[in-house]
């Protein structure tokens, strides 16, 4: 009976320990990522703002798979789309549409949603532009969803890295 207790004190304490130090870990997970770009901004803005072109260089929607559903209008604030994958339903919602950037949510029942914002500047050398991937994500204060929010830039940066690297190639392609 003393082990039993003795290893449900030291259980406790370790998830009393382990809670205090998430609390230490932020709540909001900022992720950037950015590309550089040879093609004019009002085009890439187009190729951005309307969710009807993101199946020109998305990865996620160029696959024929993903049954995309689109709203009636694609360009516009509160414009949606969405998609199932891995059992659950997503969407991508448009929350400001205004060059030189788009804000969108993307929502997942169950999950917190993932703010992210979509921003064009031009480089003063050589007539570039920069196209850069913002991100947030708002974690609750569970231990285990803070821990879990320091590999979120490990999971969430690549697939932003192929979107703009896709975005990239179309562009500058056509």
């Amino acid at each position: 009976m003393k082990l039993i207790k003795g290893v449900f004190i030291i259980g406790v304490a370790f998830f009393i320990i382990l809670t205090l130090l998430s609390l230490l870990i932020p709540s909001n997970i900022f992720v950037a990522k950015t590309v550089n770009v040879q093609a004019d901004s009002l085009k890439v803005f187009k190729e951005i703002s309307d969710l009807k072109n993101w199946k020109n260089w998305h990865p996620v929607f160029m696959n024929n798979n993903a049954n995309v559903q689109y709203s009636e209008n694609t360009n516009s604030v509160n414009s949606f789309l969405t998609w199932e994958s891995n059992g659950k339903q997503n969407k991508l919602l448009i929350t400001n549409n205004k060059y030189p950037s788009i804000s969108f949510s993307l929502q997942r029942k169950g999950e917190n949603d993932l703010l992210n914002v979509i921003d064009l500047a031009a480089i003063k050398e050589g007539g570039n532009l920069q196209i850069q991937w913002k991100s947030k994500t708002k974690l609750k204060w569970y231990p285990w969803e803070k821990f879990s929010g320091i590999f979120i830039e490990k999971l969430s940066g690549q697939g932003y890295e192929a979107a703009l690297q896709s975005l990239k190639v179309f562009v500058e392609k056509n």
